[in-house]
């Protein structure tokens, strides 16, 4: 089985404030295990939750004006 992570520790790992993490909890924003009143997070959920929310970069693109 994957670790399970506290709120603390998933805080830190995406460098927000742990008050951010409840919120998203609270906001069905992110994969969560809850153990009665515990909140725990699967670490491979996360990982693939990160995945899923990655874009592409902007690619550098020249816009040309026609000023006639």
């Amino acid at each position: 089985m994957d670790k399970l992570l506290t709120v603390e520790e998933v805080a830190q790992w995406l460098q927000v404030k742990p008050r951010t993490i409840y919120q998203w909890v609270h906001e069905r924003y992110i994969p969560v295990v809850k153990l009665g009143t515990l909140v725990r997070f699967n670490q491979a959920s996360l990982v693939a939750w990160l995945k899923g929310r990655e874009t592409d970069g902007r690619s550098k693109r020249r816009v040309e004006i026609d000023l006639n």
